[in-house]
């Protein structure tokens, strides 16, 4: 049966139940800001347990929030889809205190592949990283059932 929602009814649909499953941006305290076709927005807030031997964020966890914002664009069609690799580079640190914002878009999908970029910026609106994630969709699998 044909979904009659709209692509940001279903966006909105499968950014709910993800983020209800998630436990890793969840412990991490993402919050997912918007939501829409093929694009995201999640902000996370620089706690005390995040920042590394230098007092600035730990990078994996500057990689993890832009991860987070990629896996909720590429799947807001409803079709489960999986990273196969993404690049990052920080820019400028991240200090205790400091509200992170991944925003990230669809730069390009065609087939069972996707392309995806995110900016990391802080309250600032500073720049502290940019990623570049790479996503497979596997083959008739939803995220949700409509």
């Amino acid at each position: 049966m044909t979904s009659t929602r709209s692509p940001q009814q279903i966006a909105d649909l499968v950014g709910q139940d993800m983020y209800a499953r998630d436990r890793a941006s969840q412990a991490l305290g993402m919050q997912v800001v918007e939501i829409g076709p093929g694009r995201s927005v999640l902000r996370m807030a620089v706690r005390d347990d995040m920042v590394n031997g230098h007092a600035i964020c730990h990078g994996g966890l500057m990689a993890t929030l832009a991860d987070s914002s990629f896996a909720f664009a590429c799947n807001s069609y409803n079709e489960l889809t999986v990273a196969s690799g993404f690049s990052i580079d920080i820019v400028a640190p991240a200090r205790l205190g400091d509200v992170l914002t991944a925003r990230c878009q669809e730069v390009s999908k065609a087939g069972r592949t996707g392309v995806y970029d995110a900016e990391l910026t802080n309250q600032r609106g500073e720049r502290v990283a940019v990623f570049r994630g790479r996503s497979y969709t596997l083959k008739g699998k939803p995220v949700v059932e409509l």
